[in-house]
Protein backbone atom coordinates (compact mmCIF):
# COMPACT_ATOMS: atom_id res chain seq x y z
CA UNK A 1 0.00 0.00 0.00
CA UNK A 2 1.55 3.72 -0.92
CA UNK A 3 2.84 5.90 1.90
CA UNK A 4 0.51 8.40 0.18
CA UNK A 5 -2.08 8.89 3.21
CA UNK A 6 0.86 9.77 5.75
CA UNK A 7 1.27 13.05 3.56
CA UNK A 8 -2.33 13.91 2.71
CA UNK A 9 -3.47 13.41 6.41
CA UNK A 10 -0.28 15.10 7.93
CA UNK A 11 1.02 11.86 9.65
CA UNK A 12 4.17 12.05 11.17
CA UNK A 13 4.51 8.18 11.07
CA UNK A 14 2.87 5.22 10.23
CA UNK A 15 -0.81 5.09 12.40
CA UNK A 16 -1.86 2.47 14.40
CA UNK A 17 1.08 1.03 14.41
CA UNK A 18 2.02 -2.37 17.33
CA UNK A 19 5.69 -0.21 17.73
CA UNK A 20 5.01 1.61 20.56
CA UNK A 21 6.80 3.31 22.87
CA UNK A 22 5.97 2.53 26.43
CA UNK A 23 4.59 6.11 27.36
CA UNK A 24 2.56 5.72 23.87
CA UNK A 25 0.31 2.58 25.46
CA UNK A 26 -3.27 3.68 26.36
CA UNK A 27 -3.56 3.39 30.13
CA UNK A 28 -6.86 1.35 29.52
CA UNK A 29 -8.96 -0.01 32.90
CA UNK A 30 -7.46 -3.34 31.10
CA UNK A 31 -4.09 -2.23 31.42
CA UNK A 32 -4.24 -1.36 34.76
CA UNK A 33 -5.43 -4.04 36.10
CA UNK A 34 -3.15 -6.14 34.62
CA UNK A 35 -0.25 -4.31 35.54
CA UNK A 36 -1.55 -4.63 39.44
CA UNK A 37 -1.97 -8.39 39.50
CA UNK A 38 1.12 -8.66 37.84
CA UNK A 39 2.87 -6.99 40.28
CA UNK A 40 1.20 -9.07 43.10
CA UNK A 41 2.01 -11.97 41.85
CA UNK A 42 5.61 -11.46 41.27
CA UNK A 43 5.46 -9.79 44.82
CA UNK A 44 4.09 -12.90 46.63
CA UNK A 45 6.60 -15.04 43.97
CA UNK A 46 3.34 -16.85 42.55
CA UNK A 47 1.64 -17.54 39.31
CA UNK A 48 -0.89 -14.81 37.79
CA UNK A 49 -3.56 -15.78 34.69
CA UNK A 50 -4.10 -13.17 31.79
CA UNK A 51 -6.26 -14.07 29.23
CA UNK A 52 -7.95 -12.66 25.79
CA UNK A 53 -9.45 -12.72 22.44
CA UNK A 54 -6.87 -12.65 19.33
CA UNK A 55 -5.96 -9.46 19.50
CA UNK A 56 -7.05 -8.01 22.03
CA UNK A 57 -4.41 -6.56 23.94
CA UNK A 58 -2.63 -8.95 25.92
CA UNK A 59 1.20 -8.45 24.67
CA UNK A 60 0.97 -4.70 24.89
CA UNK A 61 -0.76 -4.75 28.33
CA UNK A 62 2.47 -7.07 29.50
CA UNK A 63 4.92 -5.42 28.02
CA UNK A 64 3.39 -2.06 29.78
CA UNK A 65 3.26 -4.24 33.35
CA UNK A 66 6.69 -5.91 33.41
CA UNK A 67 8.48 -2.21 32.19
CA UNK A 68 7.85 -1.34 35.17
CA UNK A 69 9.74 -3.80 36.80
CA UNK A 70 13.34 -2.04 37.18
CA UNK A 71 15.89 -3.68 35.40
CA UNK A 72 18.76 -3.25 38.35
CA UNK A 73 16.12 -4.94 40.74
CA UNK A 74 14.70 -7.68 38.46
CA UNK A 75 15.39 -10.13 35.42
CA UNK A 76 12.71 -10.96 33.28
CA UNK A 77 12.44 -14.08 31.42
CA UNK A 78 10.24 -13.88 28.00
CA UNK A 79 9.20 -16.76 26.28
CA UNK A 80 6.89 -16.72 23.47
CA UNK A 81 4.84 -20.86 23.12
CA UNK A 82 5.08 -23.25 21.24
CA UNK A 83 3.09 -26.57 20.57
CA UNK A 84 6.04 -28.65 22.01
CA UNK A 85 7.37 -30.82 24.34
CA UNK A 86 8.45 -29.91 28.09
CA UNK A 87 11.99 -30.44 27.17
CA UNK A 88 11.43 -27.70 24.52
CA UNK A 89 9.98 -25.54 26.89
CA UNK A 90 12.69 -25.77 29.00
CA UNK A 91 15.28 -25.31 26.38
CA UNK A 92 13.85 -21.45 25.26
CA UNK A 93 14.08 -20.91 29.20
CA UNK A 94 18.07 -22.12 29.26
CA UNK A 95 18.42 -19.83 26.72
CA UNK A 96 16.86 -17.22 28.12
CA UNK A 97 18.94 -17.56 31.08
CA UNK A 98 22.10 -17.38 28.41
CA UNK A 99 23.17 -20.94 29.76
CA UNK A 100 23.52 -24.43 27.79
CA UNK A 101 20.55 -25.20 25.67
CA UNK A 102 21.61 -28.06 23.83
CA UNK A 103 20.73 -30.91 26.42
CA UNK A 104 18.50 -33.50 25.10
CA UNK A 105 18.22 -34.68 28.74
CA UNK A 106 15.21 -32.99 30.58
CA UNK A 107 17.13 -34.13 34.58
CA UNK A 108 20.11 -31.95 32.84
CA UNK A 109 18.20 -29.10 31.63
CA UNK A 110 16.10 -28.94 34.90
CA UNK A 111 19.53 -28.65 36.99
CA UNK A 112 21.79 -26.07 34.91
CA UNK A 113 17.85 -23.74 34.92
CA UNK A 114 17.72 -24.33 38.82
CA UNK A 115 21.45 -23.49 39.02
CA UNK A 116 20.96 -20.46 36.82
CA UNK A 117 17.67 -19.08 38.95
CA UNK A 118 19.75 -19.63 41.91
CA UNK A 119 22.76 -17.97 40.83
CA UNK A 120 20.36 -14.33 39.68
CA UNK A 121 18.80 -14.10 42.42
CA UNK A 122 21.60 -15.26 45.93
CA UNK A 123 24.78 -14.38 44.15
CA UNK A 124 23.01 -11.74 41.91
CA UNK A 125 20.45 -10.49 44.33
CA UNK A 126 17.76 -10.16 41.26
CA UNK A 127 14.04 -10.85 41.42
CA UNK A 128 13.05 -13.15 38.58
CA UNK A 129 10.10 -13.18 36.19
CA UNK A 130 8.85 -15.64 34.03
CA UNK A 131 6.43 -13.85 31.40
CA UNK A 132 4.85 -17.24 29.28
CA UNK A 133 2.91 -15.26 26.42
CA UNK A 134 1.04 -17.76 24.13
CA UNK A 135 0.42 -20.13 26.88
CA UNK A 136 -2.36 -21.53 24.96
CA UNK A 137 -0.45 -23.25 23.04
CA UNK A 138 1.17 -25.25 25.61
CA UNK A 139 0.55 -28.83 25.89
CA UNK A 140 -1.82 -30.44 28.89
CA UNK A 141 1.40 -32.57 29.58
CA UNK A 142 3.62 -29.43 29.21
CA UNK A 143 1.04 -27.40 31.81
CA UNK A 144 0.96 -30.62 34.43
CA UNK A 145 4.51 -30.48 35.02
CA UNK A 146 5.64 -26.26 34.58
CA UNK A 147 4.47 -25.97 38.44
CA UNK A 148 7.86 -27.92 39.29
CA UNK A 149 9.90 -24.65 37.94
CA UNK A 150 9.08 -22.95 40.76
CA UNK A 151 9.44 -25.57 43.42
CA UNK A 152 12.73 -24.27 45.52
CA UNK A 153 14.03 -25.95 48.88
CA UNK A 154 11.08 -27.92 49.36
CA UNK A 155 8.78 -25.51 47.56
CA UNK A 156 9.59 -23.11 50.79
CA UNK A 157 11.19 -20.25 48.88
CA UNK A 158 9.15 -18.35 45.95
CA UNK A 159 11.84 -17.82 43.94
CA UNK A 160 10.50 -17.87 40.17
CA UNK A 161 7.14 -16.07 39.91
CA UNK A 162 5.00 -16.94 36.76
CA UNK A 163 2.69 -15.08 34.23
CA UNK A 164 0.43 -17.02 31.91
CA UNK A 165 -1.19 -15.40 28.86
CA UNK A 166 -3.19 -16.68 26.18
CA UNK A 167 -6.40 -17.11 24.75
CA UNK A 168 -9.87 -18.02 26.58
CA UNK A 169 -9.01 -21.85 25.98
CA UNK A 170 -5.91 -21.66 27.99
CA UNK A 171 -8.50 -21.64 30.96
CA UNK A 172 -10.33 -24.78 29.97
CA UNK A 173 -6.68 -26.87 29.88
CA UNK A 174 -6.14 -25.41 33.61
CA UNK A 175 -9.21 -27.12 34.82
CA UNK A 176 -7.75 -30.41 33.96
CA UNK A 177 -6.67 -32.56 36.61
CA UNK A 178 -3.45 -32.91 35.39
CA UNK A 179 -2.76 -29.42 35.99
CA UNK A 180 -4.64 -28.62 38.68
CA UNK A 181 -1.49 -28.73 40.54
CA UNK A 182 -0.44 -25.45 38.68
CA UNK A 183 -3.64 -23.87 38.09
CA UNK A 184 -3.95 -23.42 42.18
CA UNK A 185 -0.54 -21.78 42.58
CA UNK A 186 -2.45 -18.56 40.07
CA UNK A 187 -3.47 -15.67 43.07
CA UNK A 188 -4.67 -13.36 40.34
CA UNK A 189 -6.52 -13.28 37.06
CA UNK A 190 -7.51 -10.69 34.29
CA UNK A 191 -9.39 -11.63 31.81
CA UNK A 192 -9.35 -8.56 28.45
CA UNK A 193 -12.50 -8.24 26.41
CA UNK A 194 -13.55 -5.95 23.26
CA UNK A 195 -14.02 -1.98 24.81
CA UNK A 196 -16.95 -0.43 23.98
CA UNK A 197 -17.88 2.21 21.52
CA UNK A 198 -16.77 5.07 23.72
CA UNK A 199 -13.52 3.88 24.40
CA UNK A 200 -12.88 2.37 21.09
CA UNK A 201 -13.02 6.31 19.98
CA UNK A 202 -10.75 7.10 22.79
CA UNK A 203 -8.12 4.79 21.72
CA UNK A 204 -8.50 5.56 17.78
CA UNK A 205 -8.04 9.71 18.70
CA UNK A 206 -4.94 8.25 21.05
CA UNK A 207 -3.54 6.90 18.02
CA UNK A 208 -3.84 9.92 15.70
CA UNK A 209 -2.44 12.40 18.45
CA UNK A 210 1.18 10.05 18.59
CA UNK A 211 2.00 10.17 15.04
CA UNK A 212 0.65 13.94 14.78
CA UNK A 213 -3.25 15.15 14.42
CA UNK A 214 -4.78 16.65 17.55
CA UNK A 215 -8.42 16.58 15.84
CA UNK A 216 -10.20 13.27 14.85
CA UNK A 217 -10.39 11.48 11.25
CA UNK A 218 -13.24 9.13 11.69
CA UNK A 219 -16.66 10.59 11.09
CA UNK A 220 -18.87 9.14 14.54
CA UNK A 221 -20.42 6.53 11.73
CA UNK A 222 -16.77 5.19 10.77
CA UNK A 223 -15.46 5.27 14.34
CA UNK A 224 -18.68 2.87 15.16
CA UNK A 225 -18.35 0.90 11.71
CA UNK A 226 -14.40 0.32 13.59
CA UNK A 227 -15.96 -0.29 16.68
CA UNK A 228 -18.14 -3.19 14.79
CA UNK A 229 -15.88 -4.87 12.74
CA UNK A 230 -13.41 -5.16 15.09
CA UNK A 231 -15.62 -6.62 17.76
CA UNK A 232 -13.39 -4.27 20.24
CA UNK A 233 -10.71 -5.88 19.50
CA UNK A 234 -7.60 -3.60 18.94
CA UNK A 235 -5.40 -5.11 16.05
CA UNK A 236 -8.10 -5.33 14.07
CA UNK A 237 -9.66 -1.82 14.89
CA UNK A 238 -5.67 -1.00 13.84
CA UNK A 239 -5.92 -2.76 10.41
CA UNK A 240 -9.31 -1.07 9.73
CA UNK A 241 -8.58 2.51 10.59
CA UNK A 242 -5.26 2.68 8.18
CA UNK A 243 -7.06 0.80 5.76
CA UNK A 244 -9.91 3.46 5.98
CA UNK A 245 -7.66 6.32 5.83
CA UNK A 246 -5.99 5.10 2.26
CA UNK A 247 -9.26 4.57 1.38
CA UNK A 248 -10.04 8.08 2.31
CA UNK A 249 -6.69 9.11 0.65
CA UNK A 250 -7.99 7.80 -2.82
CA UNK A 251 -10.98 9.60 -2.75
CA UNK A 252 -9.37 12.90 -1.52
CA UNK A 253 -11.74 13.19 1.85
CA UNK A 254 -10.16 14.57 4.49
CA UNK A 255 -13.04 12.80 6.95
CA UNK A 256 -13.46 8.92 6.94
CA UNK A 257 -16.60 7.44 6.96
CA UNK A 258 -17.92 4.83 6.93
CA UNK A 259 -17.87 3.41 3.50
CA UNK A 260 -14.50 3.66 3.68
CA UNK A 261 -14.26 1.23 6.49
CA UNK A 262 -16.24 -1.12 4.82
CA UNK A 263 -13.56 -0.60 1.68
CA UNK A 264 -11.06 -1.38 3.99
CA UNK A 265 -12.79 -4.90 5.74
CA UNK A 266 -12.83 -6.00 2.36
CA UNK A 267 -9.17 -6.01 2.58
CA UNK A 268 -9.26 -8.30 5.75
CA UNK A 269 -9.90 -11.88 7.20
Amino acid sequence: MSHAYRTFFGLTREPFSSELRIDEILQTQAVLAVAERIAYATRLGAMALITGEVGSGKSTALRFATHRLHPSEYRLLWITAVGGSILELYRQLACELETDSFSYSRAALTRLIRRALMDLVMAKKLKVLLVIDEASLLRLEVLAELHTLSQFEGDSKPILPIILAGQNNLVDKLYWKTSLPLASRIVARSHIEGVKREDMEAYLNHHLRIVGLNHTVFSEQAVTAIHQGSGGLFRKANHLARGAMIAATTEKCQQVSAEHVRLASTELF
